[in-house]
């Protein structure tokens, strides 16, 4: 406490703060992405294994052997589904009857907030057709599912027959404990939301839809196939949810046992597993699936049925059938298989998957990163933002001290002078107009399409992303905009504590993030921490500018849609990365409306309001 209260030695301690800041500063930026780096490599990421002792072992005969059965339904179902333009919803009720299920029906629909182009569509409606299986050892208290999503198109019609032989199949079995659920969906997504809403009786997307007639027991796990090719070489593994939400460990895990089991290929994001950890090829290569799964889950788009499952805490996962390595091939039996493998253990199962981690990162699916290991990569760069506040309350409350004098050498100083008073009235005018762009970025574009469309010759979705676009270029003239309600008398310091309320504010916002999302807050930090310490409205501005302008959060989206396709070894042009921007705009806004996703809301009234903080330091007068 002398220490603080002793003028002289607090003023010793300003300039030692001062002098170091700037070089601790980049140690800890430096720190944090190395940590990041080295998440791929040995000792970080460690091998993944079963915690939950229900499903320690593989030990079952896998017996199922319908695979003629299986391509007789799908084509079947493919013939009636062109035949009728639709989902054949009378033809899934036969076929599941004709195994023994009882089968329902539920229609649903939806009005979007704006046409859907990728989709071409606009007013939703579909039926969904579900049978269940009893479980002829238990009360219908718990119950497991095996959803196929069907789309626009007929690519997954694979999936619906093995989705049959399987009930045809279970349905001669005596052993199970839980009820399951077998579910064709129809519009994608928006059909699985449909049904879940009904089966757990909330509304939280504004969907109509018809009441279910009949259900099961608690859903304890899900799992969702979609195979949208006749030849299936490998089976890919979908994990990233809404939002960022991951499955229990323990799930995934599950599955590539089962694959290891029965010798099918299993891949993640698409990428084969490494097979030397010892060599730095390996570990490379880990750290090319992990920065895709990190890109993916940053998003917060359900990148697959499963992710909507996540939300009413049921663990799920998306298996996709993929073509993409010809000297593997694998036909339906391998992977009714394994499927049936999965449905035994999870039937042994007495409570809800939890002994596993819930949050973690891949770089393979035989290698994980858990929290505890992951966490101080953004800690270390929120360190930054931490230490630049704390030089910035240093500058207001010692007012002799400045950045120029931390450096002075030692001998008798001078007698401490009054602290210079800060103003906080010159920072309500560009605090409240900065939240103000931020809420019109978020409201204006959805809520003003049609007035756009009447006074320009475009479509309702172009309008949006346009009218956003437009919103968010009006905020570079923030700076203008509050000249004439900020005193002239403004103090000199007044950039100082404009730029520490900011510093705060963006530091709670990526620690808020970072702690649901990982992903999401490590990207912002990595790009916006850099720009936040720097800013100022002294020195090389039209720097400052720029380093603004290519961290601000939509050239954030830009370069990792960039590095996405990098990565995926699609490069691409300017102009097509340009298109592919102002699509994921328009579909990060209708996934907000249609599913919860809450990237766009995040950084329309989070990160951009902060971010124009910024853009106001640096041309401060």
């Amino acid at each position: 406490m002398g220490l603080l209260s002793d003028p002289v030695r607090r003023r010793a301690l300003a300039r030692l703060v001062l002098r170091l800041n700037a070089p601790l500063c980049a140690l800890s930026y430096a720190a944090g992405v190395a940590w990041f780096l080295a998440l791929a490599f040995p000792p970080l990421t460690q091998r993944t294994y079963m915690s939950e002792n229900a499903m320690g072992s593989t030990m079952v005969e896998e017996q199922f052997a319908g695979g003629e059965r299986a391509r007789g339904w799908a084509r079947d179902f493919a013939a009636h589904r062109r035949k009728a333009g639709a989902l054949p919803a009378a033809w899934l009720e036969r076929a599941m009857r004709s195994v023994g299920l009882e089968v329902y029906t539920q229609s649903f629909s939806r009005k979007l907030p704006f046409p859907d182009e990728a989709q071409e569509r606009y007013m939703v409606s579909g039926t969904n057709v579900y049978g269940i299986l009893r479980a002829p050892r238990a009360a219908s208290t718990e119950s497991l599912v095996l959803t196929v999503p069907c789309g626009s198109d007929a690519t997954n019609s694979q999936a619906v027959g093995l989705l049959l032989a399987l009930a045809a199949h279970f349905r001669g079995q005596i052993y199970w404990a839980k009820d399951i659920i077998f579910l064709v969906t129809e519009q994608d997504l928006l059909g699985t939301e449909a049904w879940l809403e009904a089966y757990h009786d909330v509304n939280v997307t504004g969907m109509q839809s018809s009441p279910l007639q009949g259900r099961a027991g608690a859903i304890q796990a899900a799992v969702a196939l979609e195979l949208s090719t006749d030849v299936v070489t490998s089976l890919d593994v979908a994990v990233e949810g809404l939002n960022g939400q991951l499955p229990n460990l323990d799930l995934l895990n599950l599955f590539q046992t089962f694959c290891q089991k029965g010798g099918l290929l299993c891949t993640l994001q698409g990428k084969l597993q490494p097979q030397d950890w010892t060599s730095v090829d390996g570990p490379l290569q880990g750290l090319q699936t992990l920065l895709l799964m990190v890109l993916q889950q940053a998003s917060g788009r359900p990148h697959g049925p499963h992710g909507l499952f996540l939300r009413y805490r049921v663990e799920a996962l998306t298996i996709r059938g993929i073509n993409s390595f010809r000297q593997y091939k694998y036909d339906l039996v391998a992977v009714g298989k394994a499927l049936e493998g999965v449905f035994r253990k999870l039937n042994h199962l007495l409570e809800r998957l939890h002994q596993s981690f819930f949050f973690y990162l891949l770089p393979a699916l035989s290698r994980f990163v858990s929290i505890g290991l992951y966490m101080p990569a953004v800690g270390f760069l929120l360190l930054v933002l931490g230490l630049k506040a704390l030089e910035l309350w240093m500058q207001l409350h010692e007012a002799g001290v400045g950045p120029e004098e931390a450096g002075a050498g030692p001998g008798p100083s001078p007698p401490l002078q009054p602290a210079q008073s800060v103003g906080l009235a010159s920072l309500v005018a560009p605090l409240l107009i900065s939240q103000a762009m931020g809420l019109a970025l978020y409201i204006l574009p959805v809520l003003g399409q049609h007035v756009a469309t009447q006074h320009f010759p475009v479509a309702e979705a172009e309008a949006v992303v346009l009218t956003l676009l437009a919103i968010y270029a009006a905020g570079l003239a923030l700076p203008h905009s509050t000249q004439w309600v900020v005193s002239a008398r403004a103090p000199d310091r007044g950039w100082m504590a404009l730029k520490l309320v900011a510093v705060i504010y963006l530091a709670l916002q990526l620690t808020c993030i970072a702690l649901t999302n990982f992903s999401l807050g490590f990207l912002l930090a990595v790009t916006t921490v850099p720009a936040a310490a720097l800013t100022k409205p002294c020195g090389p501005r039209p720097l400052y500018a720029t380093l603004l302008v290519l961290t601000s959060p939509a050239a954030t989206l830009l370069g990792s849609l960039f590095l996405w396709q990098e990565l995926q070894e699609a490069p691409l042009s300017l102009a097509e990365g340009w298109q592919l921007f102002l699509a994921a705009v328009a579909q990060g806004v209708l996934e907000h409306h249609t599913y919860g996703a809450m990237l766009f809301p995040l950084l329309a009234l989070g990160l951009y309001p902060c971010w124009l903080l910024f853009w106001n330091v640096l041309f401060w007068k």
